[in-house]
């Protein structure tokens, strides 16, 4: 059945009796796709029925179905005619999240949490206005994205009005890790049949808890839901990875998101490094604590908690929350370490900024996944943290190249008496790179403290800027600056030893580290030209790391054709060849 359907609208002509056997060839399809190509198995094992019933409920994208978070939407995909997953989160195949390049039925690409709410309170408004009451809205929130902020706004607003939208709770006691809070603990009671629902009490007609595993229980819940005309919250419980034994059993979500061939993609790597190395640190001060936002496992912190229970918090999908409850920590004496993915402190600027920074507080963040990320695509790249973290006063940013720096950056940074945040990147730590000498905070690679070109490449970047150095025919010198931000004065005395330097790092070339070195450059008097080499100012799609690394001349044939330009008497690489022109990566290569 599943082969034969290109619609919503042919789900719907199916009759009733048939969904069972169409759930478990969803079910088969989406275990052999995403063990060969990895990506989220277990959200999307666990919303099969429901996804049916949503599909034959409403009519998409006539009707508005709005996806939090996103990484459920495998079921929505091949429902609305997407069926190919032979290149799931790979380059030139589907996204792993909705997007709007693929199907007029993924209306917005909210792969961060919490925000599904707010986007079905705008529709609602937008269909009101426009006259257009016969269309739906649908939001559906896992009950981990519930414990996010903006959800709560949301709901207080959704409440208090007559527009008719309908909240579909899809409650599996998890986000990435189980639910914690006043949430999880109310939801518990609504799943036990005790007490008084408070969506009733903020103005929402309750129905549940529904059988998330019954499509025609969970059909006549949204039917009524859909008649009501008010706004109603549809309490389904599902099971996490429903049907497939392994992750079913999965009790630290290791098969949340798998790797191909059903490997594990949690934490490996420079996580694992700098997880051991803050246990060791916690060892030696009782003053450092961890904070996670849902993330205790995917950023390395349940090996602290597994040690220290007691000084370890996860606040759930609340980084903004997390960050000024870490600066509390610190008012009060203690140490906190706030680890998130880099693309989720974006989340918490202001907080960084009013809460944290403000008060020059040592708080340490550790963000995990910077630069490129690979296949989860535009909202994951961690590729804003250096050009926010630049604009904050006091806060000291490390960036380091292999596992051995990771350590010794990690313990710099909590021995700093005020804000400071320390980047690496998905996957694999680095070989070692020992280092020759010593410029002013950062490290000598290669050549001295003269010659024709200085590389100064970001963290990782190290290795490619060394294998450009060796196949580059100039007295090459690489130093690795460890300490990124703000802007070290030897580098800026170093530079006017040099014919050219070259910058490289993988965060968007406005305003990070490049930007600021040439700044700082300007403002010394010194003319060396700087060229930038760093990530388009764009969102990328999702692909392999390497390869997308290789497009935006991150690699060493990009870094050899950047010192091969002659200075054409520009400080800095022109900003509009970055902006909507995929043509630049050829012209910067010289192709």
């Amino acid at each position: 059945m599943l082969e034969q359907l290109s619609s919503p609208a042919e789900l719907r002509r199916l009759p009733a009796g048939a969904m069972d056997a169409l759930a478990g060839e969803i079910r088969r399809k989406l275990v052999e796709s995403v063990s060969r190509t990895g990506g989220h198995l277990g959200p999307n094992l666990g919303v099969v029925e429901l996804t049916l019933a949503l599909h034959r409920v409403f009519e998409s994208p006539r009707d508005a179905i709005v996806w939090d978070t996103g990484h459920q939407s495998y079921v929505h995909k091949l429902l609305t005619g997407r069926q190919d997953f032979d290149r799931l989160r790979h380059a030139g195949g589907l996204s792993g999240y909705p997007s709007r390049a693929e199907s007029e039925h993924d209306l917005v690409e909210n792969s961060h949490a919490s925000t599904a709410l707010s986007y079905a309170d705008g529709l609602a408004k937008a269909f009101a206005l426009r006259q257009e009451n016969d269309r739906a809205v649908v939001a559906v929130v896992g009950d981990g994205a519930l414990t996010g902020g903006m959800c709560w706004e949301a709901l207080n607003n959704l409440g208090a009005a007559d527009r008719p939208v309908v909240v579909v709770l899809n409650d599996n006691g998890r986000s990435y890790s189980p639910t914690v809070g006043g949430v999880a603990a109310h939801l518990a009671e609504l799943r036990d049949g005790c007490g008084t629902s408070l969506f009733d009490q903020l103005g929402f007609h309750y129905l549940g808890p529904i059988d998330g595993h019954h499509t025609a229980a969970l059909e006549a819940a949204l039917r009524s839901a859909r008649a009501y005309g008010r706004p109603v919250v549809v309490h389904c419980l599902t099971s996490k990875g429903k049907g497939h034994a392994d992750a079913e059993a999965d009790l630290v979500d290791h098969m949340h998101t798998i790797g191909p061939a059903g490997k594990s993609a949690s934490s490996v790597g420079w996580t694992d490094i700098m997880a051991e190395e803050l246990v060791a640190i916690a060892d030696e001060r009782p003053d450092v604590v961890g904070i996670t936002a849902a993330m205790l496992h995917p950023t390395g912190l349940h090996q602290f908690a597994r040690k220290f229970s007691d000084r370890v918090y996860d606040v759930g999908i609340a980084e903004q929350h997390a960050v000024t409850s870490a600066a509390g920590l610190a008012t009060g004496g203690m140490h906190p370490v706030v680890c998130v993915y880099a693309t989720f402190l974006n989340r918490a600027f202001d907080q960084l900024l009013m809460d944290v920074a403000l008060h020059r507080l040592p708080v340490t963040f550790v963000l995990d996944r910077a630069g490129i990320t690979g296949n989860d695509g535009p909202s994951h790249h961690g590729m804003w943290d250096l050009s926010l973290l630049g604009t904050v006063p006091g806060m000291r940013v490390a960036a380091p190249r292999d596992g051995s720096s990771l350590r010794a950056l990690l313990r710099e940074a909590v021995s700093w008496d005020g804000p400071s945040a320390l980047r690496f990147p998905k996957g694999s730590a680095s070989a070692d790179i020992a280092a020759i000498g010593h410029l002013g905070r950062g490290d000598l690679l290669r050549g001295g403290l003269g010659g024709d070109t200085l590389l100064l490449p970001v963290g990782p970047c190290a290795h490619a800027a060394l294998q450009a150095a060796d196949r580059l025919d100039e007295a090459v010198t690489v130093a690795d600056p460890r300490w990124v931000l703000p802007i070290d004065p030897a580098l800026v005395r170093a530079a006017g030893n040099f014919r050219l330097v070259v910058t490289i790092e993988d965060n968007g070339v406005a305003g990070g580290f490049g930007d600021t070195y040439a700044r700082a450059l300007r403002e010394a008097g010194c003319r060396t030209p700087v060229r930038t080499l760093a990530l388009r100012q764009e969102f990328l799609a999702h692909g392999d790391r390497g390869t997308q690394l290789s497009e935006q001349c991150l690699d060493a044939d990009g870094i050899i054709a950047a010192v091969s330009r002659r200075n054409d008497g520009a400080d800095i690489l022109p900003y509009d060849r970055y902006i909507g022109e995929p043509a630049s990566v050829k012209v910067l290569r010289g192709r």
